[in-house]
């Protein structure tokens, strides 16, 4: 993902990381390249001796990195985001630890990252060998079926994640099986109620959101045309927001494993951006992961 990387050379300060139970080779990997590069700096947190062996069989540098002993997956995650809400670190990464334990320290309520009236959502950037730009894309992981409050807070998340990758008014298709509005079909109604929302700006400013829209409209002009859906958003759409997580999921694993796109995603939401990387994950996807949350922390 050259477009990410082009624009953090512009930034002025290197952030720092937090990786929850870094002892999986994975995941010292993404962050070792990511500190050679000069994208952040990196603390570890899990077994020393574990994060040593790795580093000794694959040849790394330890010294880069600042370790903090943890031998408890449930304590590395909490230290993780302690060190996030007392401003030590600017991104916390899940290492080893599963989805679950991790997501509990974030959400703890006394001692957490996320605000009370916070919603968490997961934003991806796809780079589609099939597509002429990148897409952001939400939320393929952490929302199931988001209401119009949610779908409010992803239009705002992928707006700013596209502002930051240098798209000055984002276009935004809100996904649907139809471009038209049925009463029986939520997805289009909810994106009818929010598509003029956007238009009274009563979402946020410097973007273009419409739909209903199905997919082959937003991001093919040929589609468009057959289907006579004019809009300026149809074949050229900078960001996709789903109507639920399975066809969100769906075609992000879809792109991925089939088409062999090239992703970073993050968890946005709470008090610091957080790389929620899948055990299939490629190291490049967790250093693209890496480097999205750089560029937004």
């Amino acid at each position: 993902m050259c477009d990410i990387y082009e624009v953090l050379k512009n930034n002025t300060r290197k952030k720092r990381i937090a990786v929850a139970y870094a002892n999986d080779c994975h995941s010292i990997e993404a962050v070792y390249r990511a500190v050679k590069m000069e994208l952040v700096e990196a603390v570890l947190i899990g077994d020393r001796d574990e994060i040593a062996k790795v580093c000794q069989a694959e040849g790394y540098d330890m010294s880069v990195f600042e370790i903090e002993h943890e031998t408890s997956d449930v304590g590395a995650a909490a230290k993780a985001v302690a060190m996030a809400r007392e401003g030590a670190v600017d991104i916390i990464m899940k290492g080893l630890v599963s989805t679950d334990k991790y997501m509990r320290a974030i959400l703890n309520k006394e001692k957490g990252l996320v605000a009370s009236n916070a919603i968490l959502s997961h934003v991806t950037v796809m780079e589609c060998p099939n597509y002429h730009k990148l897409l952001v894309v939400s939320d393929v992981a952490v929302i199931p079926l988001p209401d119009l409050t949610q779908k409010i807070a992803m239009i705002k998340y992928v707006t700013s994640t596209a502002q930051a990758l240098g798209v000055e008014c984002p276009k935004i298709a809100l996904i649907a099986p139809t471009e038209q509005v049925l009463p029986k079909v939520q997805a289009t109604v909810d994106a009818a109620i929010l598509s003029k929302m956007a238009e009274r700006n009563q979402i946020c400013a410097s973007h273009i959101v419409d739909g209903p829209m199905a997919l082959d409209v937003a991001i093919d002009k040929e589609a468009a045309e057959i289907k006579k859906v004019k809009s300026v958003v149809a074949g050229d759409a900078d960001c996709l927001v789903f109507p639920n997580l399975e066809s969100g999921n769906v075609f992000y694993k879809t792109n991925t494993k089939i088409c062999k796109s090239n992703q970073g995603a993050i968890m946005v939401g709470a008090k610091v951006p957080s790389v929620l990387s899948s055990r299939g994950d490629s190291v490049e996807t967790k250093l693209n992961s890496i480097a999205l949350a750089a560029l937004l922390a």
